[in-house]
């Protein structure tokens, strides 16, 4: 028997024979070419049809991931069309007259090292994209299929994975994921924890147990290969444990969130657009406490129109059939970049432009989408949140902005209803000004991912910083205390949209706080119910 230690990326109990997964790399040689214009041509035609798998397999993830998981395929499309890559493989191929293969591959080769050469975790991580895509192309050009098919159910081992792969893996057959390279914010690891199936990354096992039976605790990161029969006893009858609590937890579907001393909170969904909607309703959501509207930019190749944007949230108002949306306004810079936004490289992105600061600047945009929403809370119960709000002349613009818009819409003679406005608190200063503040909205909702990064200085993204980053830290939970108690002083509810409101450890601390409401991905809503109704 052999242990392991990962990183936990999902949790869950897998036991079953490891499926060894080898690490796709086509042969690229470097050849001479007499015909440049031809070369060029197959690259062109093999982008092309990269691109249409790109989206076949964003439809797919989709359907089985929701909208939010699924823009990886989006970024990947945008990527291929990268005018500095192509032009780099066009130069390669007219300049050197060497093949499409060799000319894309080391294209590929360039542009990862120059990412991960970056200080910029985010840019880091293009590292691995710009990589995949560029094998992508490669397999076209060759002829190649880019997955392998599972003939019998296991535990899947491999190097890293893809998301491409990861989404073209049949699921009733792979039961855990386990990578040798990876992070715990990797796109693979959220895809894992979507289709709740137990990850780890990071694991330092070596390529010779293919066939060996094996144990995976997503809970400790640890894989233990060849267990004794008393260690696989004991694991077998954890895992009946877990499958007998996610039956348990099925059981409070339509059961109010209501403490034993008749507190209610509401519970709400995290999504990322109308394809996450069945998902929330599925596991009992009241709500939708954070739609994240920068989805629809992230999937559209220019800025999306206003029936474009006013399509997407009218169907997800009427999917909740009255219940509350709350959406948050335009949220892209920092991590989340895109290119026809031309918003420039910044050497601290998480400092920068970002978020209300290019609302603010770029009013046309914000003019659009405000109206968008409006429209759309004509056909449902709708709330605006504005991100990342440090000041109170911010929200004060925004007030001026929104009562333009509304009177333009009634000298239109366009319909809208009442709309709740809100701020995210999710930086120190919001925080120390929340009293002000909620002189000015309707709610608060604490964003703890950024809240957590600002406070502690800490970047989130960089895994190097894991050991330092502490959710739990006292600081961290003051600022939650306090905000709340300053909203509460002004009348007006406050809630949690960050992954801090997932983290079960916390449900009883953010009860005695006074949350009002906590919003969740789909997959945590039923655990932190079962923790709300156990509160005293």
């Amino acid at each position: 028997m052999k242990d392991y230690q990962g990183k936990a990326a999902f949790s869950g109990i897998a036991i079953g024979r490891i499926i060894e997964m080898a690490t796709q790399e086509d042969t690229v040689r470097r050849k001479h070419i007499m015909d440049v214009q031809q070369e060029l041509n197959r690259f062109r035609k093999a982008r092309d049809l990269a691109s249409e798998q790109l989206q076949i397999l964003y439809q797919k993830a989709e359907k089985e991931v929701g909208a939010t998981n699924a823009a990886i395929f989006e970024v990947h499309q945008m990527m291929l069309e990268d005018e500095d890559y192509i032009d780099s493989i066009i130069n390669m191929i007219q300049t050197q007259e060497v093949n499409a293969e060799y000319a894309v591959a080391m294209t590929g080769d360039n542009f990862a090292g120059m990412f991960a050469a970056m200080d910029d975790a985010y840019m880091q991580g293009r590292a691995a994209d710009v990589k995949d895509i560029s094998a992508r192309v490669v397999r076209v050009l060759n002829g190649t299929n880019e997955t392998q098919a599972l003939s019998d159910a296991g535990i899947l081992v491999a190097d890293d994975l893809a998301p491409s792969e990861t989404v073209q893996l049949d699921k009733e057959k792979v039961l855990a994921f386990v990578t040798r390279q990876g992070s715990t914010n990797s796109h693979t690891a959220i895809l894992a924890r979507t289709m709740n199936i137990p990850a780890i990354v990071t694991t330092p096992v070596p390529q010779q147990f293919a066939g060996k039976m094996a144990i995976v605790d997503g809970f400790l990161g640890k894989l233990i290969v060849e267990p004794d029969e008393e260690t696989l006893n004991i694991y077998r009858q954890q895992q009946q444990c877990e499958l007998e609590k996610r039956r348990l937890l099925a059981e409070l579907k339509g059961r109010p969130a209501v403490t034993k001393s008749g507190r209610e909170i509401k519970l709400y969904a995290n999504i990322g657009g109308v394809g996450d909607v069945g998902a929330a309703l599925q596991n009992d959501a009241e709500g939708i406490g954070l739609f994240r509207s920068e989805f629809l930019y992230l999937q559209s190749d220019t800025y999306p129109t206003e029936e474009e944007q006013l399509k997407a949230y009218q169907q997800v108002a009427e999917m909740m059939a009255g219940k509350k949306v709350i959406i948050r306004t335009l949220d892209i810079g920092a991590d989340k970049q895109i290119g026809y936004f031309n918003l420039g490289k910044e050497d601290n992105p998480a400092m920068g432009y970002r978020a209300v600061r290019i609302c603010l600047t770029r009013e046309d945009i914000f003019h659009t989408q405000l109206r968008a929403l409006y429209r759309a809370s004509a056909f449902g119960n709708i709330s605006i949140m504005i991100p990342m709000i440090i000041s109170l002349w911010e929200i004060r613009r925004v007030k001026e902005i929104i009562s333009n818009v509304k009177q333009e819409l009634e000298q239109q003679g366009i319909s809208f209803g009442k709309v709740e406005l809100g701020v995210m608190i999710e930086t120190p200063a919001a925080v120390m000004i929340s009293e002000e503040l909620a002189q000015e909205v309707d709610f608060f909702s604490i964003g703890t991912n950024d809240l957590t990064q600002y406070t502690l200085a800490i970047d989130r993204q960089n895994e190097r910083l894991d050991t330092f980053f502490d959710p739990h830290h006292p600081a961290i939970l003051r600022m939650i205390e306090m905000t709340v108690t300053n909203a509460h002083k002004a009348g007006i509810w406050v809630g949690i949209c960050g992954e801090l409101g997932a983290d079960t450890e916390l449900t009883a601390a953010f009860v005695r706080m006074g949350i009002d409401e906590l919003s969740v991905s789909h997959a945590f809503l039923l655990p932190v119910k079962k923790n709300i109704i156990d509160c005293d």
